[in-house]
């Protein structure tokens, strides 16, 4: 596993719900809000299924982008107030040059907003929860 994997892997355990790693066996269950979901970049099959299931935004991330550590960092601490019907995709902004080339994504730290059908809609660098809130507000 290359570092670059290691560490989009961990942005993306970073991002997750704590809940959902863990429960108290002894603590009754109780039904939470729902939550964003955040998922590797696994192909454009994958992005066009997500797409079509509701609205995705694919993260643009470099490892050594410190935008983009940045942006991890808030997206975490920040993580229950991220639209919750929102899917973040993490793509590797160094191996996925198929992927920048069809967004025309020139820069990490890049967020872009994908329509049913896996198209882009439109594009943002930055903005960290109220950037991603209001960029991808449908």
């Amino acid at each position: 596993m290359t570092i670059v994997t290691r560490l989009l892997f961990a942005a993306t355990i970073a991002l997750a719900p704590a809940q959902a790693w863990a429960q108290d066996a002894a603590a009754p269950a109780v039904a939470e809000a729902p939550r964003a979901t955040v998922v590797s970049f696994e192909g454009e099959e994958q992005l066009n299924t997500l797409a079509a299931e509701g609205t995705t935004v694919v993260f643009f991330y470099a490892a050594w982008c410190p935008n983009c550590r940045a942006t991890i960092a808030e997206l975490n601490a920040r993580w229950a107030e991220v639209n919750p019907d929102l899917t973040v995709v993490i793509a590797d902004y160094d191996k996925e040059t198929a992927l920048k080339g069809k967004f025309g994504v020139t820069y990490q730290d890049t967020f872009v907003l994908l329509d049913g059908q896996g198209n882009s809609v439109k594009s943002w660098n930055a903005g960290g929860v109220d950037g991603l809130n209001a960029n991808s507000a449908v």
